[in-house]
């Protein structure tokens, strides 16, 4: 049994990414599972930012999902699932039809757009470029938290949000892992 590190790389086959832009005080996280991957979603608040979560909510069909992406930049950081899509397809991961590939990549993201460069964080582009860096750079070896990736620029009105983790290893060789960006 390897070391617990309290994080969502305590599942086996999953790598997490983190890439920031300490200008625009943003970022983004993105979740790669080795294998397709079960995936469910409870949407709550009343202005989320989501792109593909209803086809993994109670309403939905989809049972698999083949990357997860959070992402500060409020509508802006949308854009960043559209480069997982790209990076998973050129690894020829997806759901497959008729020997076409479709990576499901579920988002969420958060509003941090008063934090840093104002002008910056609107540019959809940065965001795609900081996915296709938290692609690349994913492992399951280094389970940071804290204000880094899509919780870099995480705050409330007087406290810095961040990136936090944990799991649990039960007895039935089961691991129950969380993974939260608080804003």
């Amino acid at each position: 049994m390897t070391q617990s590190t309290n994080s969502i790389c305590d599942i086996s086959g999953i790598a997490l990414g983190h890439a920031y832009d300490a200008a625009m005080c943003s970022g983004v996280t993105v979740i790669l599972p080795d294998e397709p991957a079960v995936a469910a979603v409870d949407i709550r608040g009343g202005a989320p930012g989501t792109r593909e979560t209803d086809a993994i909510s109670g309403r939905g069909v989809v049972e698999h999902i083949h990357g997860l992406v959070l992402s500060g930049g409020s509508a802006f950081g949308l854009s960043a699932a559209s480069a997982v899509q790209q990076f998973l397809l050129q690894h020829k991961k997806g759901f497959e039809i008729a020997g076409l590939h479709i990576p499901i990549v579920p988002q969420a993201i958060l509003f941090d757009l008063l934090v840093g460069d104002t002008e910056t964080s609107q540019n959809q582009n940065c965001y795609f470029e900081l996915a296709k860096t938290a692609c690349k750079t994913a492992n399951s070896k280094m389970p940071n938290c804290g204000s880094l990736g899509a919780g870099f620029g995480a705050t409330t009105a007087t406290l810095r949000g961040g990136l936090g983790m944990a799991s649990k290893r039960l007895g039935n060789r089961t691991t129950v892992a969380a993974l939260d960006v608080e804003n």
